[in-house]
């Protein structure tokens, strides 16, 4: 099992600042870590499987009390492996660049991937959902990145539909223990400034990680 689980939503590389913040967030973790497993999950590289008609069929069996077959159970077994990936470790960092206001879509389709029953949540009829990571000791670390929109700005520069979307999704898993790393330094901002204070963040963050 990874001690720590990287997920990059940037298909950049080295021209993204989110994941320059992660290597900063690494960089520091490892040297107060040098024995760590680290994984590094690209969702760009093409292990995320799709979900689609039979991913879709088997949820649906699941919730009702079947088992899915056939297909649907590729399908399903697939998704099972993708959340098994993301259950492993305890300690969860995420570069995520905003995308027309919300995130990639890659990662959205991590989230729909890896959501299903008796994974991530569980339905009561009463008290509605259950969430099936909370209580676990499970932490994660968010960097959150946009050249346009930022705190502050009219909405001529765009809304955040971005941190409110995945830092919500990851209270729901039952994750509440989240650190956002915010890197926004608009079109005129001072991105040296600004960049040499989220680099900072990313170092405290990752010290007491």
């Amino acid at each position: 099992m990874p001690d720590l689980l990287h997920i990059s939503a940037s298909p950049r590389g080295e021209a993204s600042q989110s994941l320059r913040l992660a290597a900063t967030f690494l960089d520091t973790y490892r040297s107060l870590h040098p024995d760590a497993e680290i994984d590094e999950w690209d969702l760009w590289d093409g292990s995320l499987p799709a979900f689609g008609p039979a991913a879709a069929r088997a949820k649906m069996t699941v919730f009702g009390g079947g088992t899915p077959q056939g297909e649907e159970a590729e399908a399903w077994a697939a998704a099972q492996a993708a959340f098994a990936r993301f259950d492993a470790a305890d300690r969860i960092l995420v570069s995520v660049p905003m995308w027309n206001s919300g995130v990639p879509y890659v990662l959205k389709q991590f989230v729909d991937v890896v959501s299903q029953p008796g994974w991530i949540f569980g339905v009561d009829p009463v008290t509605g959902y259950r969430h099936l990571l909370e209580g676990r000791g499970k932490r994660a670390a968010v960097i959150y990145t946009s050249a346009v929109w930022a705190p502050g700005l009219g909405p001529e520069f765009g809304a955040d539909f971005q941190a409110p979307f995945f830092t919500g999704w990851l209270n729901w898993t039952g994750i509440d223990d989240v650190t956002e790393i915010r890197f926004h330094p608009t079109l005129t901002g001072d991105v040296e400034e600004l960049g040499r204070i989220a680099h900072e963040a990313a170092r405290d963050t990752a010290k007491t990680f």
